[in-house]
């Protein structure tokens, strides 16, 4: 076994108070949180107001022996950098329905108080989404110039630099999940929104393989070539199932339908080489945690969580101290 805590990401979780999420993770297997910042885990704007509040999440984790290593701001961040979609609708406070410039100022008003509030919580990392303004544009039909491409990066640079600033300011890593609907969705979207952001290193990655393996991604060559901006790890699972009807771009059919090409797995039951994974973090000397998202439309929760706590604690393990020949050597 390996000295990485391993962590609950909590935005599958977000329907459960934080008293009641923080007693089941531990029963879990589970030896803390990465904790959204919506739903009724962690109310972002109360923290960022309030260090009793603080206090008392701090004091619940600590009553069950939890620790924070990352907050989560998924669905804010990705109302800063999307064009106007009324599915945002469903991320932002009601009051602001079917106004995306009033919830594109209000995404970027609450990512700026999440480093602060990470800061309290003792975490050195904001997980996050960036959205992106081209996303609509992947299949490049009708036709897309690169010109257009150029301008959404931009974009986003433009979008999330006084942010950064803030992040900057209370010493916090803000790592994007590399996701389909980000501005950096694969390996060369990663690569160039990096050099865009090449003078900010406090913008990094959370490395999540589920999003690399469907896409035909090695998701530990990935991880080993973007090493230096790894500031945090997902450990989830997904499944490529084509049956010669089905398709990677997933048919508008949801998740867990099993005529979808590829499906969110729980960990261990997909495609994912772990080992390769737990190989390469032991060769870049990562020590963070290993958080799993748990996703898997066909399991219980609670089953497959506890399940999944177990193998990533089997699965981690130490590097070695020593070559092994060396107990033979003259």
């Amino acid at each position: 076994m390996g000295n990485r805590p391993v962590t609950l990401c909590t935005c599958q979780w977000a329907d459960m108070p934080l008293e009641e999420l923080c007693a089941l993770a531990k029963r879990m297997g589970y030896d803390g949180l990465e904790i959204a910042c919506w739903g009724n885990n962690l109310d972002l704007d109360k923290a960022y107001e309030d260090d009793s509040y603080v206090e008392w999440a701090l004091a619940t984790l600590a009553r069950h022996g939890l620790v924070v290593k990352a907050i989560a701001a998924h669905i804010i961040g990705q109302c800063v950098g999307d064009a106007p979609d009324p599915r945002l609708n469903n991320f932002a406070p009601a009051a602001l329905a079917d106004q995306p410039e009033a919830i594109r100022a209000w995404a970027v008003r609450t990512m700026m108080k999440a480093p602060a509030v990470a800061k309290k919580l003792g975490a050195g990392v904001v997980t996050c989404f960036t959205g992106s303004p081209i996303w609509k544009y992947l299949y490049s039909f009708p036709q897309t110039t690169e010109a257009m491409v150029e301008d959404g990066f931009n974009e986003i640079v433009r979008l999330w630099t006084p942010i950064l600033d803030e992040f900057v300011k209370h010493g916090i890593k803000y790592a994007l999940e590399v996701h389909p609907g980000e501005i950096a969705f694969d390996y060369y979207s990663t690569k160039r929104l990096l050099e865009k952001f090449r003078d900010r290193p406090e913008f990094g990655l959370n490395f999540d393989p589920s999003h690399l393996q469907w896409q035909g991604i090695k998701p530990h060559l990935f991880l080993r070539d973007f090493a230096p901006r790894v500031y945090h790890v997902h450990m989830k699972d997904s499944a490529v199932t084509l049956d010669g009807r089905s398709g990677l771009l997933g048919s508008h059919i949801d998740f867990g339908d099993l005529r979808r090409g590829w499906n969110f797995r729980s960990l261990g039951h997909g495609d994912v080489d772990f080992e390769a994974i737990i190989r390469e973090l032991n060769a870049i000397g990562y020590d963070g945690p290993l958080s799993v998202e748990w996703e898997d439309s066909g399991m219980d929760r609670i089953d497959g969580a506890t399940e999944a706590a177990a193998f990533v604690k089997k699965v981690d393990f130490k590097p070695s101290t020593f070559k092994f020949d060396e107990a033979i050597a003259n």
